[in-house]
């Protein structure tokens, strides 16, 4: 009877120590976005003072990528790649905002010239996003126009200005 129970629970603890080693094993990371790769919908050099103002660029809000799961700041869904990218030529004296019109509700995401990521949902008018930085440094702005529910394809219209 010692051997059965001895036998029984040795395969019981061979077993409860296969299930920890298979969690143990790495999980997949969740593809985040990143400023590496070619931007959706272009990239445009504005130098400061640009014209005209707003300058503004079509493009879809919305992506597969799930946000609330990465290291960057919020929530929403955008594409892994950037949506637009801008290198701004400033001396760092102008404000520079960013701003997404659209019918649905909209999240921006922007990696600025330093490498830090700033987050919106629903700063500007209606569920638009909207974002602004004072005294914005020259160099390369990444942009990501997600959507706070799981879609993709959404119409929206990016504005980039120095008046607001």
């Amino acid at each position: 009877m010692r051997t059965l129970l001895s036998a029984v629970l040795g395969a019981c603890g061979l077993a409860v120590a296969s299930a920890a080693m298979v969690t143990a094993l790495p999980q997949p990371v969740a593809a985040c976005p990143t400023y590496n790769g070619s931007p959706h919908f272009g990239t445009i050099a504005l130098n400061e003072g640009f014209l005209p103002d707003p300058y503004y660029r079509n493009v879809t809000a919305g992506g597969t990528q799930n946000i609330g799961n990465c290291s960057v700041p919020g929530w929403g869904w955008t594409a892994r790649r950037p949506d637009f990218r801008i290198q701004y030529n400033s001396s760092g004296n102008s404000a520079l905002s960013f701003v997404i019109r659209s019918n649905a509700d909209t999240v921006l995401l922007i990696n600025d010239p330093y490498g830090n990521w700033h987050f919106d949902d629903d700063g500007g008018q209606d569920l638009g996003a909207f974002l602004k930085f004072s005294n914005a440094p020259g160099g390369q702005w990444d942009i990501w126009i997600g959507s706070f529910n799981q879609a993709r394809g959404i119409p929206a219209a990016l504005e980039i200005s120095e008046r607001y």
